[in-house]
């Protein structure tokens, strides 16, 4: 006998037999409600196809070889079930949150799942009582998966710090956004970054070949016909992006007839709409379009660079990363020979994250032809490599005294700044001293381009250093 409540609300003894067939009807129903079943079992999952085909184990996951392929560091931990805590970094659709359900999976811990969307300290601190509960009565350690880590603001990443530090959480983040930007720093030192890359066409073109045929999960039981071409075309619209192509393929296989039929290249038009005409079929991927962007700034072509930009922002990229590269490219290949172009691409990149899209596309716009048009020089950036190589490689030596902090009390007695000479007591505001260590002395890692208004930098310095510049 169980006690259980009667129709008054009232406590009474219930038939422990009673009790385990409730039980199993419950449970019955449950699982027809987590396929998407009636209690007759007729029916199909309403989860989309993406998620009913997330790989459940490494010989159903495709691609990420460089994170998780066969002898690597993080998949022996998994298998080992020795997780340490991580983020995984990549676009949209390359894997990560299905390697935390891996993860989940595959080890002995408990598992809890927090959007940072919607979660908040509270709910922090509610998973870690929860843990310290799991290593208290079960001897059990805790993974907590965050999805879009990055939207944690600094508080709530400080939340969590002492939990993953003392190891009461083991933290595994995924964010689309590079980390470094992103993530506390104080938080970043206690998480190994784990970089996932956008899939290949051949590597998009398994996981729908895998979805056509799997009967359990996939489509394998309907009778659809689609061609290695047209399967091609998915892939390379997916833009590396395994999901988008589960969505694209779901998505024109429910165009089909009940008694099935064959996949076409204009049902695929049809569900992506205008998409399918800003992508050719050699299937330009993302690296390859951001290449030729830099490169046709690089090179003076503002149409070449306008096309690229145009791709990237009908392609859906996220329009951060496209200022981020503007800026990149202002000092790398415009430099000196037009200062401006950095002050251009600064504000360009502070005012997408103001305006946003659509009216942003206006203002990439304009950075990208002003620095196209702009003369190029790589000369600060060949400089500061040049330094770079120096300081790591050689005796660079100490800081010449006279340069030295002399602004604290007993520098005076050390030497230090005494016989520094000030530039603007002398005509011009500029004598010769000494300014690199002694072991550099012959150094000479700045070389002005003759383009734009380097040459002008270029004159003054010759005269300031006749021998040098």
């Amino acid at each position: 006998m169980r006690l259980g409540k009667g129709l008054s609300g009232r406590a009474v003894l219930v038939p422990r037999e009673q009790v385990l067939d409730m039980e199993q009807e419950l449970d019955l129903f449950a699982a027809a409600a987590s396929q998407g079943q009636g209690a007759s079992g007729v029916g199909k999952s309403f989860a989309p196809l993406a998620q009913r085909m997330r790989p459940r184990n490494f010989q159903e996951f495709i691609g990420q070889q460089e994170a998780v392929g066969g002898g690597r560091f993080l998949r022996q931990m998994i298998e080992k079930d020795q997780i340490s805590s991580m983020i995984f970094y990549g676009p949209p659709g390359t894997g990560k949150t299905t390697l935390a359900q891996m993860i989940a999976g595959m080890t002995g811990s408990e598992f809890k799942k927090l959007n940072a969307v919607a979660a908040g300290i509270a709910d922090i601190r509610q998973i870690v009582k929860e843990a310290d509960d799991a290593r208290k009565f079960y001897q059990k350690r805790t993974i907590v998966f965050i999805d879009e880590i990055h939207r944690f603001n600094k508080s709530q990443q400080d939340v969590l710090l002492p939990y993953v530090e003392d190891g009461r959480l083991i933290l595994i983040g995924a964010t689309t956004e590079n980390p470094f930007f992103e993530v506390n720093h104080a938080l970043l030192s206690r998480v190994r970054i784990v970089r996932l890359y956008q899939l290949t066409d051949g590597q998009l073109v398994k996981i729908l070949r895998q979805a056509l045929t799997d009967k359990e999960r996939g489509l394998g039981n309907q009778p659809i016909t689609v061609s290695d071409e047209v399967i091609l075309g998915m892939a390379q619209m997916a833009g590396g992006d395994a999901r988008m192509a589960l969505n694209i393929l779901e998505g024109t296989a429910s165009m089909l007839p009940l008694t099935g039929g064959e996949i076409t290249l204009d049902m695929v038009q049809e569900i992506l709409g205008q998409r399918v005409q800003r992508y050719d079929k050699k299937g330009d991927n993302h690296y390859d379009t951001v290449s030729a962007f830099i490169k046709s700034m690089r090179g003076s072509d503002p149409d070449a660079a306008l096309h690229y930009l145009a791709r990237m922002l009908a392609a859906g990229e996220d329009v951060k990363f496209i200022a981020r590269r503007i800026v990149i490219c202002a000092s790398e290949d415009v430099g000196n020979a037009d200062p401006m172009a950095l002050v251009v691409a600064m504000n360009a990149a502070n005012a997408v994250q103001f305006v946003g899209m659509p009216e942003a596309q206006i203002t990439l716009g304009q950075a990208v032809t002003y620095i196209a048009s702009a003369p190029k020089s790589n000369a600060a950036c060949e400089g500061i490599f040049a330094a770079m190589r120096d300081v790591k490689h050689k005796n660079c030596g100490a800081v010449p005294i006279h340069l030295r902090d002399s602004h604290y009390k007993g520098a005076e007695k050390l030497g230090h700044g005494t016989e520094y000479i000030y530039p603007h007591d002398y005509p011009g505001h500029f004598t010769q001293q000494a300014y690199l260590p002694q072991e550099l002395k012959n150094a000479h890692y700045y070389q002005p381009s003759e383009n734009g208004q380097e040459k002008r930098l270029g004159d003054y310095l010759h005269r300031c250093w006749p021998e040098r510049f």
